[in-house]
């Protein structure tokens, strides 16, 4: 059974940056955050690196950069889904800009995802993108410009409205994630209240002089968003 999320929630998507101790360490310091502000983060990490998240934190969403959709047998150098639901992993990335699938690909793969209850949180780039991959019913879907990754430039109010209201049209039970070029709270707060589900960032952390505190005023953002919005 997939996990119930809260919104609004973030993502701490790392991609390669980190890894080992350094990817473990980042998690620990946003679990601390997602039990202070009682909020539902997403931690991503390399594979090899899930199974010491997944051990070193309690309330995080630990979360697959990517997976493939096969089963057990024949698959060499795949991402088996299996492996990841049994290593603790409860949602994956699919058809990021840096590693996009063909629809035959995604389809399978969010197949095995519900059959294993991992959540799904599908990449798009364009409104008519999301549009299309919303009719896959994807539990989460991303709308950021490609173009805008680690760009550190935000994505406009009117692509977040319209991809926000072309998802939600195909698909209203889909939570959107607004997150190209997240970098500040500010940035955070505007693209909660423009309308989306949650938001997240990589290099907004990862490139910080202080990613740990970088990570705290993007999380009290959200919270002051939250707020805003009750």
């Amino acid at each position: 059974m997939k996990r119930t999320i809260r919104t609004p929630f973030f993502v701490i998507n790392p991609k390669s940056y980190l890894y080992g101790a350094g990817s473990v360490a980042l998690a620990k310091a946003a679990e601390r955050l997602a039990v202070e502000y009682d909020v539902d983060i997403f931690f991503t990490a390399q594979a090899v690196d899930l199974p010491a998240v997944r051990r070193e934190t309690e309330r995080l969403i630990v979360t697959a950069q990517h997976m493939d959709g096969l089963t057990p047998g024949r698959g060499m150098g795949h991402v088996l889904p299996d492996a990841l639901a049994e290593a603790g992993v409860e949602a994956v990335f699919l058809n990021h800009a840096e590693h996009p699938m063909t629809i035959s690909q995604l389809g399978s793969a969010m197949a095995r995802a519900d059959e294993l209850g991992l959540l799904t949180i599908v990449c798009a780039d364009t409104q008519e993108e999301a549009a299309a991959i919303a009719a896959f019913h994807p539990d989460i879907m991303v709308c950021e410009p490609t173009s805008l990754i680690g760009t550190g430039k935000v994505s406009g109010s009117d692509y977040m409205h319209q991809t926000n209201d072309a998802v939600r049209a195909v698909s209203p039970g889909t939570l959107v994630l607004q997150a190209a070029g997240i970098s500040t709270g500010d940035n955070v707060y505007q693209a909660i209240l423009s309308g989306a589900d949650g938001t997240g960032a990589t290099s907004g952390i990862v490139a910080a002089e202080d990613p740990a505190a970088a990570m705290t005023e993007m999380i009290k953002a959200l919270v002051k968003a939250r707020d805003a919005q009750v």
